[in-house]
């Protein structure tokens, strides 16, 4: 690599002793920031237009939901918190999310997963995991704390400029690494950051996810801050590329989604995802957008990125859009489509078989409503319902508005089946006897109704707050954080809940799980303030859609 951040050969452990070269990259963008005011406003969103929200979802005067709604998002956050009454767990969420925190060289650099005293083994979870550390993120930049988060930033920039190889392969070279760990010298008093790349990870994977994570994030703190220098800094401009290269490559692959083996995101393990995984191209998207709004395209390798990228988006939102969707009436015509059919004029263009259609899909479908599934691929199309994916795909506007509010339709119709009492489903339903064994070959953590077979995870309570928020439904995310509020802290702040309607803490989960935590800081903070909703939402850009003929249920 060129620039501050050189290109050095490593293990497949990469052993980060001092980091000058970070220092450096860090003391120059230690300069004076621009004195540009916070956003404090949706992108492109009137206040009439949030009111109506707050109408619909059966707030009667709007203007006591919030300081910060009453003043046009203009009031600080902080104004906007004091006029609530702190629930109890705030308090501890706070004291055991700063407990979390992890120091290099005397900086916070991240949050370590779970700090659960009473786990017979360490395992990772003392590591800061990429994925896992955007809600505390999120929930440093609404407390006003920025720069742990942009201190994590520079450092896993730092390490994606690491030559990656395990077993003598060189993964590409915008890979961001899963995870990383500091290990602290006491006698020598130096500190070292030691990467995961996908060599430590169950089932040696990727993380195909960490790349977007980190230009959402990215994004976010720009947002926050308003500070646009790291953005524009040479090294965090080269990074972005990076990450884009990969998956902007040509290929023989003749769909703009892109192709991913199971184990590569959240859900990191077995679970039948091996295609194109909702959760991956909600991901792509919105990092995309995001990207597209830093890129600087002052040479022609910066605007050359922006037409691909451009270009990609088109095809990525046209196709997911259509076959991604299915409503009522896209699962009436499924179920009669014809087999066999040849040429540019077909209209069952993967070959799918009606008789594939699992049966739970025709009572679990209300009449209103819809979502994205989870994969589509030749002969194959994956009707489960995740989580993630479809949140995503409502805060990165991958989702059209009438695809937005359908979706929202769907979690109130299926209340019990995608929330129960503990939220949310990560994926729904559950599979299990003969298909268990074959999908996830007889993995003993993902048993029915358990970890990412069904399981109910708490993190996922900002993602679904925050696609609530958008869609002017908060009557939803409100009641959703009640049902934590009853349980989370007493129970711990486990990882997960087991179970038809999450009754039960997971029976391997860990207790004072870091994302569970910040996950339910981040939900209360956005509902009391809106504004936050800025840093991770984007509205939709109309140039990008496309018309689409194949349902009549979508509810405006």
């Amino acid at each position: 690599m060129d620039g501050p951040v050189g290109l050095k050969k490593i293990s497949s452990q990469c052993s980060i002793p001092e980091m000058d070269d970070f220092d450096q990259l860090s003391r120059l963008l230690d300069k004076p920031r621009l004195n540009i005011e916070r956003q404090r406003s949706f992108d492109e969103r009137s206040l009439s237009e949030l009111s109506q929200g707050f109408a619909r979802a059966g707030v009667d005067n709007y203007e006591n939901y919030s300081p910060g709604v009453r003043s046009g998002f203009n009031t600080p956050a902080s104004s906007a918190r004091n006029s609530f009454e702190p629930h109890p767990m705030v308090a501890d969420a706070w004291e055991s999310l700063r407990r979390s925190l992890v120091y290099f060289k005397g900086q916070p650099v991240g949050t370590i997963a779970a700090v659960d005293h009473q786990a017979e083994e360490v395992l990772n979870y003392d590591q800061v995991f990429v994925r896992d550390f955007v809600p505390s993120a999120l929930a440093f930049l609404m407390n006003g704390e920025p720069d742990i988060v942009r201190n994590f930033l520079l450092k896993t920039l730092h390490l994606q400029g690491w030559e990656k190889r395990i077993d003598r392969f060189k993964l590409g070279e915008g890979v961001m690494p899963a995870s990383f760990k500091v290990l602290h010298d006491p006698v020598r008093k130096t500190d070292t950051l030691i990467a995961d790349f996908g060599e430590s990870a169950i089932g040696r994977v990727a993380p195909v996810d960490s790349g977007f994570w980190w230009i959402i994030l990215l994004r976010a703190y720009t947002k926050s801050t308003g500070d646009l220098t790291l953005a524009e800094s040479p090294d965090c401009q080269k990074g972005m590329k990076l990450i884009l290269t990969l998956c902007l490559s040509e290929g023989f692959d003749t769909f703009p989604t892109l192709l991913c083996a199971d184990g590569c995101s959240m859900i990191d393990r077995r679970m039948g995802i091996y295609g194109y995984p909702i959760e991956i191209q909600a991901l792509f998207f919105m990092a995309l957008r995001c990207a597209l709004s830093m890129l600087k395209q002052d040479d022609a390798e910066g605007k050359e990125c922006v037409e691909r990228i451009v270009k990609r988006l088109h095809a990525l939102s046209y196709h997911m859009r259509g076959y991604f969707w299915l409503d009522f009436q896209q699962l009436n015509d499924i179920y009669r489509y014809k087999t066999e059919e040849y040429s540019h004029t077909a209209v069952n263009k993967f070959n799918v078989i009606p008789d594939s259609i699992p049966e739970w899909v025709f009572d679990f479908m209300p009449t209103r409503g819809g979502y994205f599934i989870g994969n589509v691929s030749p002969a194959r199309m994956d009707f489960r319902w995740f989580a993630l994916g479809n949140c995503v795909a409502i805060l990165s506007s991958l989702a059209t508005p009438e695809q937005s509010m359908a979706i929202m339709d769907l979690i109130e119709a299926r209340w019990d089946e995608l929330v129960g009492e503990m939220p949310l489903k990560i994926s729904y339903p559950a599979i299990e006897s003969h298909e268990w064994r074959i999908v996830t070959g007889c993995d003993p953590k993902n048993t029915r109704w358990s970890y990412h077979n069904g399981g109910s995870w708490p993190v996922l309570l900002w993602l679904v707050t925050a696609a609530c928020i958008k869609t002017g439904r908060p009557q939803i995310a409100r009641r959703a954080i009640e049902l934590a509020e009853s349980r989370l802290l007493k129970d711990g702040w486990p990882e997960y809940y087991d179970g038809k309607l999450g009754r039960y803490v997971g029976k391997q989960a860990r207790k004072y799980q870091t994302w569970s935590i910040a996950g339910y800081l981040v939900a209360k903070m956005m509902l009391e303030d809106p504004s936050h909703l800025g840093m991770i939402s984007l509205e939709e850009d109309k140039q990008m859609k496309p018309v689409i003929k194949r349902s009549s249920s979508w509810t405006c």
